[in-house]
């Protein structure tokens, strides 16, 4: 099967990493092929820790390259200090949002107040397999971290301008 490539940005929680890595792997099982624009554990930088003015300049870029913006649900991910913005880039840029609660989750975590507002799709880890339907528009889906559905779905009302 020939790989069709996607320009993709996960936000993520640093502790959250290894659940990029997989998220990648379990993409290009299904015969998509990341380009990864977030900054994981295979992009590490040293030395000083950039500002904050240089941190929204490299996140606004990658965002923009991305086709696609993928935002993991952890315990953490809410409290991130550039989660909300990220996603309001990524809805302001266009990208499908699309929300994934990380491996593990047994509790109900909190998901940030921009992927409630601005999210297209939610899915539960165990889910994933149903990913490339929702990247190449096939589907929109709203689950819990359990895989049930989510019951706090609001109406979506999309308006094609022309």
């Amino acid at each position: 099967m020939s790989e069709k490539k996607y320009n993709i940005f996960i936000s993520h929680y640093v502790k959250d990493d290894k659940h990029v890595q997989t998220l990648k792997s379990k993409l290009k099982d299904k015969g998509f092929g990341v380009r990864n624009f977030s900054v994981d554990s295979t992009k590490h930088h040293t030395g000083r820790r950039p500002s904050d003015a240089r941190i929204r300049r490299l996140l606004s870029i990658r965002i923009k390259a991305a086709s696609t913006f993928i935002c993991l649900i952890g315990n953490d991910t809410h409290k991130r200090k550039w989660v909300d913005f990220e996603i309001k880039k990524a809805q302001s840029e266009g990208k499908k949002i699309i929300g994934i609660y990380t491996h593990g989750n047994k509790d109900s975590v909190k998901i940030p107040e921009a992927l409630q507002k601005y999210g297209n799709s939610i899915l539960g880890w165990n889910s994933i397999d149903k990913l490339g339907e929702v990247i190449t528009g096939k589907e929109t889906i709203f689950e819990n971290s359990d895989g049930s559905s989510y019951s706090n779905v609001f109406e979506i009302n999309r308006v094609k301008c022309g």
